[in-house]
């Protein structure tokens, strides 16, 4: 007896009017299902890793702002171990350093909370420098005082605090002044007095009560000389 397969013509009919199968990544026959987890294991991230590239980028800008912040804070110091600076030309110093003005307000409160700057410490030098050693009268060492920037309510105490001497300190001055102009006439002595007192920083009252006396110290009155 003999026995037929029968023919299965169906699956093939079937499969012949239906679009080929796409599979999704991951998924095509055979192939393991994999959990959520595990294929974010195996496959890059590509925002991780913009995510780091950016940490690493501020931690760079940020070790970068420090460096600039040492700097400036040792280049001011090195100038102040030249001399005392008033609050204003400190903040030109580390303006000229390229850091910005934040970083430049931080780093004067500290230095003024270290005392590396003093104004009214400065205003005593000042006051010590012109006016004990140079002879300046209150003009001259105000002057002064503005040129080097410190603050208008330090200056104006630390000059209150000058003694009430300016026309005997003019008169001393005139006095010690004469004796390099003996071979000159009275009114060339006049002018020359009044432009040294003047230049010195003293009153124009002042000024005038120390010519007097240093021309009438001459013992002999006055004299006309000439040249």
């Amino acid at each position: 007896m003999v026995h037929f397969e029968p023919k299965n013509d169906a699956a093939p009919q079937a499969d012949a009017g239906l679009a080929p199968v796409t599979y999704l990544p991951g998924a095509a026959p055979g192939m393991k299902r994999r959990s959520p987890l595990q294929a974010a294991a195996s496959e890059p991230d590509a925002e991780i890793d913009d995510v780091d590239a950016d940490a690493d980028a501020e931690t760079d800008a940020d070790a970068d702002a420090l460096d600039q912040r040492e700097r400036a804070e040792k280049v001011l110091l090195h100038r102040l171990r030249g001399r005392s600076l008033s609050t204003v030309e400190a903040l030109l110093v580390l303006n000229g350093t390229g850091v910005d003005s934040g970083e430049a307000s931080e780093v004067i409160e500290k230095f003024i909370q270290l005392q590396y700057l003093d104004e009214a410490k400065l205003a005593d030098q000042i006051i010590h420098s012109h006016n004990v050693r140079k002879g300046l009268g209150r003009t001259g060492v105000e002057a002064e005082m503005r040129r080097r920037k410190l603050d208008p309510s330090v200056m104006m105490d630390k000059l209150e605090e000058l003694p009430d001497d300016e026309a005997e300190r003019a008169i001393d001055l005139a006095t010690k002044r004469m004796g390099q102009m003996e071979r000159f006439d009275d009114q060339t002595i006049d002018r020359r007095l009044t432009g040294f007192l003047m230049r010195k920083g003293y009153s124009s009252a002042a000024v005038r009560l120390a010519v007097k006396a240093a021309m009438d110290s001459r013992g002999g009155g006055s004299r006309v000389r000439f040249r």
